[in-house]
């Protein structure tokens, strides 16, 4: 009787052994971590796509780390060096220069991403992600310019529809402009800030406008400092300076205005959907940004990329491969266009008739069809220069063709510096 025991003893504590060698002799767990900085919608489509993805992927975790978008870049550029950090991070496309100098990102295989297929199924935009043989990131969605509109205040003001160019822009803005018995804004016609989106709006929309060329040499020259420049500059600065419509420090941020009902108007990206959504009692609409003197239609295409960081290595590596090749997925695509208001960065997905006649998204994928895409050496460095010029002018009373003349200057140095290396 106790050999017996014994036996059964031996016999159940082996098939234990051996239920516990299969279990750890299959496809083991990995885990990797996806960075990305703070903005609550993408924070929320990202969750989706990750369960999504993890789903489909049960081998494979995915750890999701977010920073305030003013620590962003410094938290990235000290945790990869030192081996810690994300296996694969997101970062806008004006910064791939300084990740790839910097050895942050590494190529991403050309056997699962061919050029030759990624450039035929993605916005021609997404070329600017590719150095030599290699494309280094891609995007999930891209966005482009649009003018959002207080729809409750056009119904006081007595307009009846967005302003089609410049001239309604102004006149449009003056009607809904709001001050108290002392002369103080209270609300503006139309919110500006050279921090926010307003940077783009000028060097790639209102400078090609008035009939001008923000660069030449593919992007490489600075070209503004001409009378096209300087009518664009004009042109902005009297919204404040001449026209009273507008403050560049009212309430702080330009979209923190437009949120609280005290803006009219309010020029943004595609990325700014799901946040005004979200807001309670606040009816807007979204309308193509107004064309130009002549009639030109111009706009700002930009966006942000997903890349493999130079730290996964393994099977590391190849659960981010996995990763991206979903982050680039027509379904992971219409889940951000969903939640975020970013549009499919690819055509397929992008221009489909629902999209194009959306009341809300088709401004914007409408835009796309006319945009342009700046090709930054230093994005940081080449929007501080406009900020800088602007501030100058209004607040040290730099006369305009000087303050233009220097920042074509200062940015000009930055694109020779990174051009020369």
């Amino acid at each position: 009787m106790k050999r017996n025991r014994l036996r059964t003893f031996m016999l159940g504590a082996a098939t234990a052994a051996m239920t516990m060698a299969a279990g750890t002799g299959g496809a083991s767990a990995v885990e990797i971590e996806y960075w990305q900085y703070f903005f609550e919608a993408r924070v929320d489509a990202m969750d989706k796509l990750i369960e999504n993805f993890e789903a489909a992927n049960p081998d494979i975790t995915v750890k999701m780390t977010h920073f305030p978008y003013d620590s962003y870049r410094t938290k990235v550029a000290a945790a990869i060096p030192a081996g810690q950090g994300p296996d694969v991070v997101q970062l806008f496309y004006g910064w791939l220069n300084d990740y790839v100098e910097a050895e942050l990102i590494q190529p991403l295989p050309a056997d699962t991403f061919p050029p030759e297929k990624i450039e035929e199924e993605f916005f021609p935009m997404v070329k600017a992600m590719r150095m030599g043989d290699s494309y280094w990131a891609l995007p999930t969605a891209v966005r482009s310019l649009a003018l959002f509109y207080n729809e409750r205040m056009f119904e006081e003001a007595g307009i009846e529809n967005p302003p089609a160019n410049l001239d309604e822009l102004v006149e449009s803005a003056k009607k809904l402009t709001k001050k108290d018995g002392a002369g103080n804004l209270t609300a503006v016609g139309l919110t500006t800030g050279m921090t926010a989106q307003d940077h783009h709006w000028i060097r790639e929309v209102l400078i090609r406008q008035f009939g001008g060329e923000p660069y030449l040499d593919d992007y490489k020259t600075v070209n503004y400092n001409n009378e096209a420049g300087l009518k664009a500059f004009g042109f902005y600065n009297d919204l404040q300076a001449k026209h009273g419509v507008t403050k560049a420090a009212f309430m702080d941020e330009p979209q923190a205005a437009f949120k609280a009902g005290r803006a009219g108007m309010h020029i943004d990206g595609s990325f700014r959907i799901g946040a005004l959504e979200s807001v309670r009692g606040l009816k807007w609409g979204v309308a193509e940004l107004p064309a130009g003197p002549d009639g030109t239609k111009s706009n700002y295409s930009s966006y942000w990329v997903n890349a493999i960081t130079s730290k996964a290595e393994g099977e590391k590596f190849d659960a981010a491969v996995k990763f991206m090749e979903y982050l680039t997925s027509d379904e992971a695509m219409q889940i951000w266009l969903e939640t975020v208001g970013e549009l499919p960065a690819k055509p397929s997905a992008a221009m489909t008739d629902e999209n194009v006649n959306h009341p809300v998204y088709g401004p914007f994928i409408k835009g796309l069809e006319y945009a342009k895409t700046t090709v930054f050496a230093n994005e940081s460095a080449q929007r501080q220069a406009m900020v800088d010029m602007m501030q100058r002018i209004e607040l040290q009373g730099q006369a305009l063709e000087e303050s233009v003349s220097q920042a074509a200057e200062e940015e000009q140095k930055v694109l020779d510096e990174y051009y020369k290396k």
